[in-house]
């Protein structure tokens, strides 16, 4: 048996030296060099000056502006994303008219390339778009939707348009796993949907609940790439999120500001995240 696990561990080391490999080189090299730069003066004999690239960046109003825009847009997108693709999935998950074709057409985003469909958006919320001309038809003003504070409601919108068939996708797995047969009991026992959907539902899908919440967390802070094609390389004030901080000290070369910044980000992920995973395990062991 011990030369079994040997063979089989040593296998499944020489497997995973070519990821592991290029995992250091692309990702955790860069990542311990960025956090070492963030307290050097300058990346070319530098020297080490602690703190004072994080109370410079600190200090800078277009940095604060930036944390608090990105803490804004996954407090109120979390939460949204979080109902509607649970909502989505038990609407799903009985048999609805149509339900293969909705599926369908929650996961196609996950598959249509952004910068394609960004075109569409674009053209729907131009002051001369279709919103705008809908609005009109009902004796509504025009919105400059993008150059307001409604940007932060477009860029919400197409972040839940974008992420939430992924997030559908994990809730009807979970959904799927739960026996009927609690159902059947909980009805014959006199409960009603209300009660079923907080006593059985919710908890069997308290894991996956957790994950899809770390995972929206992590991707509306990714939302850049969305915002910049949407709005160019400076948008409206209420849409200026950290990357849009970080990509500005990276044109500029101001290297110490930008790593200060994502080290700051991964900060305030790896917090949030350890966070969940406590939440959860401490459900856990309640629960047994």
């Amino acid at each position: 048996m011990k030369n079994w696990l040997r063979k089989d561990i040593s296998v499944a080391i020489m497997f995973l030296v070519p990821s592991g490999v290029g995992f250091a080189m692309f990702y955790l090299i860069p990542f311990i060099m960025g956090v070492i730069y963030s307290f050097m003066d300058n990346t070319i004999d530098g020297h080490f000056v602690g703190l004072d690239n994080y109370r410079e960046l600190l200090a800078s109003n277009s940095f604060r502006k930036a944390a608090y825009n990105t803490f804004y847009f996954t407090a109120v997108s979390v939460p949204l994303m979080l109902l509607l693709s649970l909502g989505l999935a038990i609407l799903l998950n009985k048999s609805t008219y149509l339900r293969k074709w909705l599926r369908t057409a929650y996961v196609l985003p996950l598959v249509v390339p952004v910068a394609s469909i960004i075109l569409i958006w674009q053209m729907l919320f131009d002051w001369n778009g279709s919103l705008n001309a809908w609005l009109g038809s009902f004796g509504y003003a025009r919105v400059d939707w993008m150059k307001t504070d409604a940007a932060r409601i477009v860029v919400i919108v197409v972040y839940l348009w974008k992420n939430m068939g992924y997030n559908v996708i994990l809730f009807l797995a979970g959904l799927q796993q739960i026996p009927k047969d609690y159902y059947e009991t909980a009805q014959i026992e006199g409960a009603g949907r209300l009660r079923q959907f907080g006593n059985i539902t919710l908890v069997y899908l308290t894991s996956t609940m957790f994950f899809v919440v770390i995972m929206s967390i992590i991707n509306s802070f990714k939302v850049f790439r969305e915002t910049y094609l949407i709005a160019g390389d400076y948008p409206h004030d209420s849409i200026y999120m950290m990357q849009h901080y970080m990509n500005n000290m990276f044109m500029s070369m101001d290297i110490q500001k930008l790593t200060a910044a994502a080290t700051l980000m991964f900060g305030c992920i790896l917090l949030i995240v350890l966070g969940m995973f406590a939440l959860e395990r401490r459900h856990r062991q309640f629960m047994e």
